[in-house]
């Protein structure tokens, strides 16, 4: 017998004893490791199936029905048509102001002609912006509305595809307007899911070698017939023409997928625990009157009848007398009344009935942690507050607000980068890129200059709305600190307010002169002898005589 044998057989014949038996090898204890994925004893880990792809197919395989599954819900639920226009209030707000950080450095402009520059440069783009017919290819809605859209595309599809088109000097005298760069959104479901490897195409993404997308391709729809048509990517100038804007999830993914995937089956669960709870109380209130009688059943009328046809004179004479005593219930029966109308009444029962009303038991005790617990989970998935989703703040606290408010704030800071800023600075790009080559914003150096620091030149920031207060006199207090100290600045400050430094700046500015040359005490001068630290509202001045 060789060594690992007799090891073995050693081994069983030393099982423990339990409560007199001995314990077989089929209940030992499966033996402890310190691997990943332990499962338990009821094999809970191995009940789950789960696969192994990369997560571009993923994607292509669920990107539809996740997509229609999206747009379903929010078209037929109120909390998440509301949740999505929360995240378009915390996002974008009415708009995101442009804040252009040119590096107009070595171009020969100096500090007061690069600040006359960037002050020409956002008024124009107000205008632009602002006005349909200038920056939709459509005409119909305005850049921010434009950028409203794509952020219901992202949370619903996942991205956001559009072109943009320029429209020739002919062109534009037919439609009156100046300019002729035009952006046009479309659809997501546009942008074809065909895949072939060998010819570079995956999902409707076109790539060369490095994987860098060269077109894409869309179906569109002419007199009624559907074809399909490439873009490219971007032009022989490098300007973009095609805006795709979407949050991979891996190095190689080509398109995005619906914000709602993750929570769906959340959503769906809550929809239905509220839809057979709602049922449930529907009938405990129809059926809450119970009027409970001592009468036979059906067996003791059956058992009746059966006397009745035993044809014996005892069985006649005792199913006449239970048939009399019935007969006189009912007839005493017919003269009472039982209502719950309008005008509820109740008059004299039969003898020995018996009228009990029902209270609702729906929803029991569980149902708020059960519901608040799959709200949550939806919530997080959109990247909403709790309360954003449901509007229940019954337990908020300032701490608790104030949490929440911190913990979803680089969420929305996240989306607004990622998301909403693309969108904003490619249609910038291409803007200032045609008002300076036409001569509308004159640069200085020229526009082959520009041309060549294209991406120096069209650097710049979008400040969105301000981060939600559950105090706004103890944040004013924090920002009038962080100012002393010298942890902050005005242009950080006024950020995080959602305006921009030089528009307060130069309002500011301009209101001082206009009160100063009325005679008018300035209320932008600063007030004497008053500490910032100090909590108390300041002294007025006295009047003379007082």
């Amino acid at each position: 017998m060789g060594a690992e044998t007799y090891l073995m057989a050693r081994s069983k014949s030393l099982v423990p004893a339990v409560n007199g038996r001995a314990v077989t090898a089929d209940h030992e204890r499966p033996a402890r490791s310190g691997g990943y994925l332990r499962d338990t004893r009821t094999g809970i880990i191995a009940t789950r199936p789960a696969y192994l792809r990369e997560s571009r197919d993923d994607i292509r395989v669920a990107w539809r029905r996740a997509a229609a599954l999206s747009l379903d819900l929010i078209h037929n639920s109120g909390r998440l048509k509301g949740a999505v226009d929360q995240v378009l209030a915390d996002t974008v707000g009415v708009e995101l102001i442009l804040n252009p950080q040119p590096d107009l450095s070595g171009l020969g402009f100096s500090d007061q002609e690069a600040t006359e520059w960037i002050r020409l440069v956002k008024k124009e783009w107000k205008f632009w912006a602002w006005n349909p017919r200038e920056c939709d290819l459509r005409g119909k809605f305005t850049f921010p509305q434009l950028v409203d859209i794509a952020l219901r595309w992202d949370i619903a599809y996942g991205e956001v595809t559009g072109a943009f088109e320029y429209m020739r000097r002919a062109e534009r005298k037919r439609y009156g307007i100046k300019t002729g760069t035009k952006l046009c959104l479309i659809p997501p479901t546009r942008l074809v899911q065909e895949t072939n490897e060998f010819s570079g195409l995956v999902q409707g993404v076109f790539h060369d070698a490095n994987g860098r997308p060269t077109h894409y391709r869309f179906n569109e729809r002419l007199d009624g017939v559907w074809r399909t048509r490439d873009y490219a990517s971007r032009d022989g100038a490098g300007r973009p023409q095609v805006l795709h804007v979407f949050d991979p999830v891996d190095a190689t993914d080509v398109r995005g997928i619906s914000k709602l995937v993750a929570g769906l089956r959340r959503h769906i669960q809550h929809e239905t625990l509220q839809d057979s709870t709602l049922q449930q109380a529907i009938l405990q209130t129809v059926l809450a009157v119970v009027l409970t009688s001592p009468e036979p059943s059906s067996q003791a009328f059956e058992a009746l009848e059966q006397l009745k046809d035993m044809n014996t004179g005892e069985s006649t004479e005792l199913f006449n007398d239970f048939l009399g005593y019935f007969g006189g219930a009912l007839d005493r029966a017919k003269d009472g009344k039982i209502s719950f109308s309008g005008d509820p009444q109740v008059s004299h029962l039969a003898p020995g009935e018996s009228l009990e009303l029902k209270s609702v038991s729906a929803p029991g005790p569980n149902y708020q942690p059960f519901e608040a617990s799959l709200s949550r989970d939806t919530a997080r998935a959109i990247g909403i507050t709790y309360g954003g989703l449901t509007m229940d703040h019954t337990d908020a606290t300032y701490s608790s607000v104030r949490m929440e408010n911190s913990s979803i704030w680089p969420v929305v800071m996240r989306r607004r980068e990622r998301c909403a800023a693309p969108i904003c600075q490619a249609g910038y790009e291409n803007w200032l890129d045609e008002a300076i080559g036409e001569g509308r914003i004159p640069f200085k150096a020229g526009y082959e200059a520009f041309a060549a620091n294209r991406d120096r030149v069209c650097w710049a920031q979008w400040q969105g709305p301000a981060k939600p207060s559950a105090d706004d006199f103890k944040s004013a207090r924090a920002s009038s600190e962080r100012l002393e100290n010298g942890t902050s600045s005005i242009e950080i400050e006024t950020a995080d307010l959602g305006h921009d430094a030089d528009e307060v700046f130069e309002q500011r500015e301009r209101m001082h002169k206009r009160y100063t040359e009325a005679g008018m005490r300035s209320p932008y001068e600063p007030i004497a002898g008053r500490d910032r630290s100090d909590p108390s509202p300041p002294k007025q001045p006295q009047k003379e005589g007082s």
